[in-house]
C-alpha cells in the first residue's frame, strides 16, 4: 500500500473533520465582514508554518521528533516535549466532549452525555491500542469509503446560496486580531501537522504533496464559513451555534430517499474525528512511554482514555469547554510556532556539524 498517500489522506481526513463545526462559528464571531480575510491569514500562517516543520523534519530523517529532542538531552527533551503533552491532552478533553454534545444535539437529544462519549472514546481509544500502522489503514478505508460521500453533499450545501452576501469584497476590518474567537479558530490548523513529526521511521512521505494537499484544504476552510453567510446572511448566521450544519439542514433534494442529507454528513466526519483522536491518543502515549519505558504502551493508553473520560464527565456545561478551547490556544500557539522553529534551528545546526 501507497504509504505517501495514506499520510496525504490522513492529513486531509482529519482537517476536514476539525473544520465544519466549531471553525465557522469562531470566524463568524470575530468578523462581521470579509471573513476570507482571517481564513487568509490563518491559512497562510498554517502554510508557512507546516513548511518550516516539514524543512526541519528533513534534516533528520528516520527520526521522529522525540528522538530529535533527545539528541539534545533529557532535560531539554522534557521542557520541549512537555508543553506538546499538555497541548495534546487538553484536545483530547475538548474534542471528545464537544463532538459528544454535537451528536446529541443533531441525533440522540434523549441519551445521555456520557453514554454518547464511552463509545466514542472506546472506538478511538481500540484503534490507538493496534498502533499507528492500523491507524494509517483504518484512515486510508474511511477516506474511500465516506469522503467521496462527503463531498457530494458539500456540494449540495451551495443549494440555498445567495452570491451577493459575498460582498463587499475588500471593506476589510481588521478588528478579528483583538477577538478571541479568532484565535480559538486555530484549532482546526494546530490539531493535525504534529503527526507528520511522530510517524517516521514507520512511514515516509514526499514533503510536496502533504503541502499540496493543505493548500487543497482552502475552499473548506473558506466555504465552511461562507456558506452558512451566503444562505443566511451574516447576522443570521452569527445566531447558530453551528451555522454549516444549519445551512445544510436547509437543503432539500426532491430526488434523494433520504430527508436529511445532514446526517450522512455527519456521520463522515465523526468518523474522521474519531480517526484523529486515535492518533492524538497514540501520540501522546508514545511520548509518555518514552520517559517512563517500564509502563506498557497499552496501560498508559488505557489509564488515559479512563482519565479523559471522567474529566470529561465532569464538565459541567458547554460554556466551561469554551473555556478549556480557550486554555488550550497558549499551548496551540506553542506547537504551532516553537516545535517548527526549534525542529529546523537543531536541523541546520546538525547540518552544520556534519559538515
Amino acid at each position: 500500500m501507497n504509504k505517501n498517500l495514506q499520510v496525504i489522506l490522513m492529513y486531509f481526513i482529519t482537517h476536514v473533520g476539525l473544520i465544519f463545526f466549531m471553525y465557522p462559528t469562531d470566524i463568524i464571531e470575530s468578523a462581521s465582514r470579509t471573513h476570507w480575510v482571517p481564513i487568509f491569514i490563518g491559512m497562510v500562517f498554517h502554510l508557512v508554518f507546516i513548511w518550516i516543520y516539514m524543512k526541519g523534519l528533513s534534516y533528520f530523517p528516520g527520526k521522529n521528533i522525540i528522538d530529535i529532542y533527545m539528541e539534545k538531552g533529557k532535560g531539554l527533551s522534557l521542557i520541549f516535549l512537555i508543553p506538546i503533552i499538555g497541548y495534546f491532552f487538553l484536545a483530547n478533553i475538548t474534542t471528545v466532549r464537544a463532538y459528544s454534545e454535537i451528536i446529541n444535539i443533531v441525533f440522540l437529544s434523549e441519551t445521555p452525555l456520557w453514554a454518547t462519549m464511552i463509545p466514542f472514546l472506546f472506538i478511538a481509544t481500540y484503534i490507538a491500542a493496534k498502533g499507528i500502522n492500523v491507524i494509517f489503514h483504518t484512515a486510508f478505508i474511511v477516506a474511500c469509503v465516506f469522503l467521496p460521500l462527503f463531498l457530494f453533499i458539500f456540494i449540495l450545501s451551495f443549494q440555498n446560496v445567495d452570491w451577493r452576501y459575498f460582498f463587499p469584497l475588500f471593506d476589510i476590518d481588521y478588528s478579528f486580531i483583538s477577538n478571541r474567537s479568532y484565535y480559538k479558530s486555530f484549532f482546526s490548523f494546530a490539531g493535525v501537522f504534529l503527526f507528520l513529526g511522530f510517524i517516521q521511521p514507520y512511514h515516509t512521505y514526499d514533503r510536496k504533496k502533504v503541502f499540496l494537499s493543505a493548500i487543497l484544504l482552502l475552499p473548506f476552510f473558506l466555504f465552511s464559513v461562507y456558506v452558512p453567510i451566503l444562505t443566511f446572511g451574516q447576522a443570521t448566521s452569527a445566531t447558530f451555534q453551528f451555522p454549516f450544519v444549519t445551512a445544510l439542514d436547509s437543503v432539500y433534494i426532491s430526488w434523494l430517499v433520504f430527508d436529511r442529507i445532514t446526517m450522512f454528513f455527519l456521520i463522515s466526519l465523526l468518523i474522521f474525528i474519531m480517526i484523529f483522536l486515535s492518533l492524538l491518543l497514540w501520540m501522546v502515549c508514545s511520548i509518555l512511554v518514552h520517559f517512563v519505558p517500564i509502563v506498557k504502551h497499552s496501560y498508559v493508553l488505557y489509564f488515559l482514555s479512563i482519565l479523559i473520560f471522567i474529566i470529561c464527565v465532569m464538565l459541567p456545561d458547554w460554556k466551561v469547554v469554551e473555556n478549556l478551547f480557550w486554555w488550550n490556544t497558549y499551548f496551540r500557539f506553542y506547537v504551532i510556532l516553537v516545535i517548527p522553529f526549534s525542529v529546523l534551528i537543531f536541523g541546520v545546526r546538525s547540518k552544520r556539524k556534519v559538515r
